[in-house]
């Protein structure tokens, strides 16, 4: 391996990189569609008051959500980061007839914004800004097509000093 340049070194580097970041991403779409429990999830944003169905309410943990009784309800990982979906958030979500989960973000949380770095570990994304890392989801990551060592503005609770998840606001 010493024998080969130091370019095609690097090379191999961002290959595999770029690999493990793609097979996090399909694992991430995965589980969007088919949850826990193996049955398909098709996520709709509109219209939840209109359906029957059974309606649960519970608190976004950064990515799911989590009911009165401590179930845990898979929240599309595409639908969290385009409606900035932060710790805390309020959520309803209408389990229609047909089967499909229907969310509704009802009370959000106070939020504030910061800038950070995007960085990578354990298979992971993690923005560090005001000395502190921010998990964030591979979603937000291939939606605002940012790179580790992009700054990014991230938005935050601002009650809960603990949270360890954010959403992205914008690139820069």
């Amino acid at each position: 391996m010493s024998d080969l340049p130091e370019k095609q070194i690097k090379r191999l580097y961002m290959l595999i990189q770029e690999a493990e970041t793609n097979l996090a991403a399909a694992k991430e779409l995965l589980m969007s569609i088919v949850g826990d429990d193996g049955s398909v999830i098709t996520p709709k944003t509109s219209h939840a008051e209109e359906v029957g169905g059974k309606v649960v309410e519970g608190v976004f943990d950064g990515q799911k959500m989590i009911g009165p009784d401590g179930k845990e309800y898979p929240v599309p990982a595409n639908y969290a980061s385009k409606s900035k979906l932060v710790e805390g958030d309020i959520l309803k979500l209408t389990i229609a007839d047909d089967g499909s989960f229907i969310y509704k973000q009802i009370g959000p949380v106070d939020r504030t914004q910061v800038i950070g770095t995007l960085t990578q570990h354990d298979g992971a994304y993690y923005v560090e800004a005001s000395g502190r890392e921010y998990r964030i989801l591979l979603a937000s990551v291939t939606y605002f097509r940012i790179n580790v060592g992009d700054q990014v503005t991230i938005i935050v609770p601002t009650d809960n000093p603990d949270a360890t998840w954010a959403a992205v606001e914008a690139a820069l």
